[in-house]
């Protein structure tokens, strides 16, 4: 049966349910189905009072699935009904026809299908669950039934207001909700902010030359001088479209990578002639991931103890557009972000540019106020 129709017999089932009165109905989460109602605080919660709550039961999204997920919807309503619903055969977080209860392992494993049942399974979609998913269940004891105590010594073993902190927390909800553990990751999240760029860490334009000819290897050479010149996140190297750009009159294009194919046009386009850009001479670096590709640039910056990081580089081509005017929805689109994104990163840069930019316009203004003369 095709997706459409498993939503229509999902919907007609759900209401059957509504019209028996049952306090229960079925939702999709996925490719998995649970119980969805107003049921007593699960034990261990810090809600006193019945409230919303989901219950995983374990089954696909099919006709037989949606049949079964119906008949436990009755049988968890007529509970509620008595006052005799008991959260015990739930909390084992057992699937019909399993003699024991899920391990850690065992739902990481159903998040991971879960995953990538939702997005093809591509070189990014596998860096993206590697590196935000799989690094942090690396520290959970997989042959342990999963708890919100599990869960809160995960995160209590990171610092807190870091990216690894945030990253924890994101990744353990998620893993929470595909186990229906009702647990609040997002109160121990702290306010790290990625789009916190410190003015003191990046290079200047003077510096970025300075840089480029200490470089020894041509190919790290070349790369350096594209890295700063398109703003390029280190993996794109790799992903970009070198013959157009021989004859691109310098806008290249970025074939693949984490957002996919753009255009970028050269800030500084002098740059172009002066790094000698069009002579390609690219890196001969293998990875089977974007981050993998991007690990080798990080490391040759690394080896060559240069002051600032691949991505500095990246930042310093958006200040650039700021300076040169470029929308930000342009820039945005070049640098292959959104211009919520940009504008969040580059807000204290935006924010005295444009106001630099409207004091000057003021200035020019035949018609301004001016001040009374001393005498």
């Amino acid at each position: 049966m095709k997706d459409g129709e498993l939503i229509d017999l999902l919907n007609r089932v759900n209401t059957r349910l509504k019209t028996d009165k049952v306090r229960v109905t079925i939702k999709q989460k996925g490719n998995r189905l649970y119980l969805r109602g107003t049921f007593p605080p699960r034990p261990g919660s810090n809600n006193t009072k019945p409230h919303q709550q989901e219950i995983a039961i374990g089954l696909y999204v099919t006709v037989e699935g949606l049949h079964r997920a119906e008949k436990e919807a009755r049988k968890v309503g007529e509970l509620l009904d008595e006052q005799a619903f008991d959260w015990e055969p739930y909390l084992r977080h057992l699937t019909f026809g399993q003699s024991s209860p899920k391990t850690t392992g065992d739902w990481i494993n159903e998040l991971e299908r879960d995953y990538f049942t939702r997005r093809a399974r591509t070189p990014e979609s596998v860096t993206t669950w590697k590196t935000n998913y799989q690094e942090v269940f690396k520290s959970l004891p997989s042959d342990k039934p999963l708890t919100v105590e599990v869960l809160k010594g995960a995160i209590a073993s990171t610092r807190p207001d870091t990216r690894m902190r945030q990253k924890t927390c994101l990744a353990l909800d998620k893993l929470a909700q595909i186990a229906s553990i009702e647990f609040d990751t997002k109160r121990y999240i702290g306010n790290y902010s990625p789009t916190k760029v410190s003015p003191r860490s990046l290079p200047t334009d003077s510096e970025i030359v300075e840089w480029y000819e200490r470089l020894s290897n041509p190919a790290w050479q070349w790369a350096f001088g594209m890295l700063a010149t398109y703003g390029l996140r280190p993996h794109e190297l790799f992903h970009l479209d070198l013959e157009a750009f021989k004859t691109s009159s310098g806008v290249l294009t970025v074939l693949a990578g984490k957002t996919g194919m753009r255009k970028i046009w050269p800030l500084h386009p002098e740059w172009v002639e002066q790094f000698n850009l069009t002579d390609i001479k690219l890196p001969q670096c293998t990875g089977k991931t974007n981050r993998d590709l991007g690990h080798r640039v990080t490391r040759y910056f690394q080896r060559q103890r240069l002051p600032f990081r691949p991505y500095d580089l990246r930042h310093c081509w958006a200040i650039r557009s700021i300076h040169y005017g470029l929308d930000i929805p342009l820039a945005a689109q070049q640098m292959g972000h959104s211009a919520t994104i940009h504008s969040q990163t580059y807000h204290a840069w935006l924010s005295y540019q444009h106001h630099q930019q409207a004091f000057e316009r003021l200035l020019k203004r035949a018609d301004r106020p001016l001040p009374p003369r001393l005498e």
